[in-house]
C-alpha cells in the first residue's frame, strides 16, 4: 500500500482578507498559520515519511518547513523537501490579487459558475495579439493526474506528505477517486487540514484502487468540528457508523443479523459522545438495527430531549447465505466470491441477499426524505447513526460516484463524517469531513478494527 498524507498550508495573511490567491506568491502565513503548522508536526510526528513534496509557492512551503521541523525533531532520516509545480494552487489570472467581493461585483456571472459549476469558469486570455479560451479547474485537475502519474511510480509501497493548497489538494483527491471536477466546491479543505489516501500501490494511476482513509481532519488544532460557510443558512449533517461488535472483531459478515456493540464498541460511543457533547442537536435518525440504536442512544445522553427515529432503510445490506460467517467460511464455501465483492461490488448479488442496485436504492430515498424533512423543518444539525455500508453509498451518492466506487470512502467503527447543505435547499451539499476517528485512538490514522459489513 502506499499511503499519501496531503495538508492544506495554514492561514496566510490573504486568507485572513478573503484575496483570490491563486498563483500570486505575495502573502505569508499569520501567527495563527505559523502555529497551527505546529500543530500538524506534532500530529505527524510518529509517522515516518519516505518524501515530502510541496508547492513551491511561499504560504505552503513556508508550513513545510514549519511540519517537516516538527517530524525531524522526532525522527532523525526525514527527507529533505522537495517542490513540485504540479502542485501549485489554481491560476486564476483575471480575479489573482482581487478580494472576493470584488470578483462577485466585477465578474457575476462567471462568480456564480465558479461557485456553482466550477469545471465551466472559463476565461479569456490575451497571449499577444492571440485570445486563449482557458478553463482554471479543467486545467488544474489535469495537473493534478500528471502529478500522481509522475510520482505513484516512484514511490510504491512507501509514505509520502504533499503540502499544498485548496484547489489543488481537492483535484488531487478528486482525479484519484474518479471525482468529476464539477464536483470542486462539494468539498471542504480548511487552512492545515489533514486527509488520507492510500494507494493499492499498483503505481499505475489507471489501474489504482484508492480508497480516501479521512479528509479534512482538523481537530489536531483543537477544532472539533469545521467552520459553517459565510451565509450558511442551511443545515449539518452528522454521519456516525455504529460502534464495533465482536462480529466485526472477528470480520464476520452481519448484514441485518441484530448483533449488539461489544465492550469496546460501547467505549467508542461514549468517546463519540464526549466528542459531540457540546454540540446541539435539534434530531437523529438510526438504523433500526441493534448495534445503531445503542450507538444512537449513547450519544444521546448529553443531548436530553432530542427525538430519535428509527429507519429500516438504513439497515445495513442483506448479506444472504453469507450473514453469520467470517471471510475464510466465505471463501471456502463460494470460491472467488469474496475477491469479486471488494473489486467489482455492483456485479455481485449474495445469494439470498440483496445486490448493491438495492441497498443503494432504498438508502438514497430515506436519506432524501430526511434531508427533505429536516430543510422543511429549518432543522440546524441532524446526527444520522447506520452502517458502513449505507455510509459508503450516502458519501459516493453526495460526490456522483457510481456504485462501481462503494469502497473510495473508509467507514470505520463510530467514525464522524460531516455533511453541510449552506444554502439548504437552493445549494449543493459540502462534505466538510469523512472518517474522522482521531477522539477514538489519539491518531491522524485510523487505527481502528476493519471488520466486514
Amino acid at each position: 500500500m502506499t499511503r499519501l498524507i496531503i495538508v492544506r498550508h495554514g492561514q496566510s495573511t490573504y486568507n485572513i482578507v478573503r484575496r483570490i490567491q491563486g498563483h500570486l506568491d505575495e502573502s505569508v502565513l499569520t501567527q495563527k498559520g505559523c502555529d497551527d503548522a505546529v500543530e500538524v508536526g506534532k500530529a505527524l510526528n510518529n509517522i515516518s515519511f519516505d518524501a515530502i513534496y510541496c508547492s513551491p509557492l511561499k504560504r505552503a512551503k513556508q508550513t513545510a518547513e514549519i511540519i517537516r521541523g516538527e517530524i525531524k525533531a522526532n525522527i532523525d532520516n526525514t527527507p529533505p523537501l522537495q517542490e513540485n509545480h504540479k502542485i501549485k494552487e489554481i491560476h486564476l489570472p483575471l480575479w489573482e490579487g482581487m478580494l472576493a467581493t470584488e470578483v462577485q461585483e466585477n465578474f457575476p456571472e462567471d462568480y456564480k459558475i465558479w461557485k456553482e459549476n466550477p469545471d465551466k469558469l472559463r476565461m479569456l486570455i490575451q497571449n499577444g495579439e492571440t485570445t486563449v479560451e482557458y478553463f482554471p479547474i479543467l486545467a488544474l485537475y489535469e495537473q493534478a493526474k500528471e502529478f500522481w502519474q509522475e510520482i505513484l511510480p516512484l514511490h510504491q509501497n512507501q509514505t509520502i506528505l504533499v503540502v499544498a493548497h485548496s484547489c489543488i489538494n481537492r483535484c488531487l483527491i478528486q482525479a484519484a477517486n474518479n471525482i468529476s471536477p464539477a464536483y470542486m466546491q462539494h468539498i471542504q479543505q480548511s487552512n492545515c487540514c489533514i486527509n488520507v489516501l492510500n494507494f493499492a500501490g499498483t503505481g499505475n494511476l489507471n489501474e489504482e484502487k484508492v480508497q480516501i482513509e479521512s479528509f479534512n481532519q482538523i481537530q489536531h488544532m483543537g477544532e472539533k468540528l469545521p467552520s459553517l460557510r459565510p451565509n450558511h443558512r442551511g443545515i449539518r449533517l452528522l454521519l456516525v457508523r455504529h460502534g464495533e461488535t465482536d462480529w466485526n472483531q472477528q470480520s464476520r459478515y452481519q448484514g441485518q443479523i441484530d448483533i449488539p456493540l461489544n465492550v469496546n464498541g460501547k467505549s467508542q460511543s461514549e468517546k463519540v459522545a464526549e466528542f459531540l457533547k457540546e454540540v446541539s442537536i435539534d434530531k437523529a435518525f438510526s438504523s433500526s438495527l441493534l448495534r445503531a440504536r445503542e450507538t444512537t442512544e449513547i450519544i444521546l445522553q448529553h443531548h436530553q430531549g432530542v427525538g430519535l427515529e428509527l429507519n429500516d432503510g438504513f439497515k445495513e445490506i442483506i448479506h444472504g447465505l453469507w450473514q453469520g460467517k467470517d471471510e475464510a467460511e466465505i471463501e471456502l464455501e463460494f470460491p472467488g466470491e469474496l475477491q469479486r465483492w471488494r473489486e467489482t461490488p455492483e456485479q455481485l448479488k449474495m445469494p439470498d441477499g440483496e445486490s448493491l442496485e438495492q441497498v443503494w436504492q432504498r438508502t438514497i430515498a430515506v436519506y432524501e426524505s430526511i434531508l427533505n424533512s429536516a430543510l422543511n423543518n429549518k432543522l440546524n444539525t441532524v446526527l444520522i447513526v447506520a452502517h458502513g455500508g449505507t455510509n459508503q453509498i450516502l458519501l459516493c451518492h453526495i460526490l456522483g460516484l457510481s456504485p462501481e466506487y462503494f469502497w473510495s470512502f473508509r467507514q470505520s467503527n463510530c467514525c464522524l463524517n460531516i455533511i453541510d447543505y449552506p444554502k439548504g435547499k437552493e445549494g449543493s451539499p459540502v462534505v466538510q469531513g469523512t472518517n474522522i476517528t482521531s477522539y477514538l485512538t489519539g491518531s491522524v490514522l485510523d487505527k481502528t478494527v476493519t471488520g466486514a459489513l
